[in-house]
């Protein structure tokens, strides 16, 4: 008798486990959910979970429900390695983030290692150098961008002098370079690079150095926490030049940070997301506000979204769970349909079709497309 009650047991257990005796697809979150950039790590597991609930209530897929597993990375590399073990050990088939591409480089060798498919905003171009076939961009790299902003300072807006400010973190300082060399490129003219330490909070010795160079323009590569201050600091000073900054400063934090400072601040990015625009880009933002009451804090939400999207999309196309196929079936799109738009990505994992602009920040902290020129 109990015998025969144990495998009664056991199989009912089977039955509601599923197919592979799993009992849900295991989804990982890597995002920075506290500290400096905790806005942005909410927003990716937000945006993820969102999808997911999403999924379910259509069924899941496979007959299985979406489980998702956050680890918080807090934005700092070594936490970074620590959360890629923890969710391999989780047994994800897939990890949505992180946010910065110094966490994403701390992590892609785990992944790799362990066959996990990686979906990042890390735009560092030395995340395409290994050419591990478990990465894969959700944001254009930095030479992408680079090539955009130094036509825009040098074709567009004819800036005779130009000071490139940046961090020391992996993305701030590869993007710098990139802008620099994009600038050079276009006949433009550098009058300096220098260098912050990101979350110092009193940036005006450099800035004072900068302004006695007498730049028309200050090009800043780093984060959105670093560059409201800096504007803030900028005005303080009574330093006339231009503030452009890089796409890591599209967040509605930066304008809240540098208060009345933001307006005519100029930053370059993918279109932010109220104006993408494609019918599932509004439904998405519309269903997110809905939920959350907020409104996503960047595009970068929207990104990490499609990463999450894609993948689901493999699972539902390939009938599988297996990461080489869904890895083989993401390659090898011709043209995914991205809240973000229309993108494909290439066997190094690089995401190719990301329009950039470039917007001016408003006095109310809303956002003006100045380029290229909207119909």
């Amino acid at each position: 008798m109990t015998n025969r009650l144990t495998i009664g047991a056991a199989a009912a257990l089977a039955l509601l486990a599923g197919p592979a005796g799993a009992a849900s697809i295991l989804i990982g979150v890597q995002a920075p959910t506290t500290g400096t950039y905790a806005d942005e790590g909410q927003g990716i597991e937000k945006a993820v979970k969102l999808l997911a609930e999403q999924q379910n209530a259509k069924g899941g897929l496979l007959g299985q429900k979406i489980e998702v597993k956050v680890c918080d990375d807090e934005g700092k590399a070594p936490q970074a390695a620590i959360c890629a073990r923890q969710l391999v050990n989780d047994k994800v088939i897939a990890v949505i983030g992180s946010y910065t591409s110094g966490c994403a480089l701390a992590a892609q060798p785990i992944y790799a290692a362990a066959n996990v498919i990686q979906t990042s905003d890390g735009t560092s171009d030395k995340l395409l150098e290994k050419g591990y076939k478990t990465w894969f961009g959700n944001a254009a790299p930095n030479s992408a961008e680079a090539e955009f902003t130094g036509e825009y300072l040098v074709k567009v807006r004819g800036f005779k002098n130009i000071a490139v400010l940046t961090d020391h973190s992996a993305f701030a300082t590869g993007l710098a370079d990139a802008v620099i060399a994009a600038i050079k490129a276009n006949n433009g003219n550098v009058i300096e690079k220098a260098f912050v330490n990101e979350g110092s909070q009193n940036f005006t010795p450099v800035l004072t150095k900068l302004k006695a160079m007498n730049p028309d323009v200050l090009y800043y590569s780093g984060y959105y926490s670093d560059g409201g201050l800096i504007k803030a600091q900028m005005q303080q000073l009574g330093m006339n030049a231009v503030f452009v900054g890089g796409d890591a400063n599209q967040n509605v934090q930066f304008a809240k940070i540098a208060g009345p400072a933001a307006a005519g601040s100029i930053i370059i990015n993918v279109p932010a997301p109220q104006y993408l625009p494609y019918p599932a880009a509004k439904q998405f933002v519309t269903d997110y506000e809905k939920k959350y009451g907020a409104v996503p804090p960047s595009v970068f939400t929207l990104t990490n979204a499609d990463g999450m999207r894609a993948v689901l999309e493999a699972i539902e196309k390939t009938n599988s769970t297996d990461p080489d196929k869904l890895m083989d079936y993401m390659h090898n799109l011709k043209e995914f349909q991205g809240l973000t738009g229309p993108f494909r990505w290439s066997g190094r994992g690089e995401r190719i079709g990301s329009p950039f602009v470039a917007f001016e920040v408003q006095a109310d902290g809303s956002d003006k497309i100045l380029y290229p020129k909207q119909n």
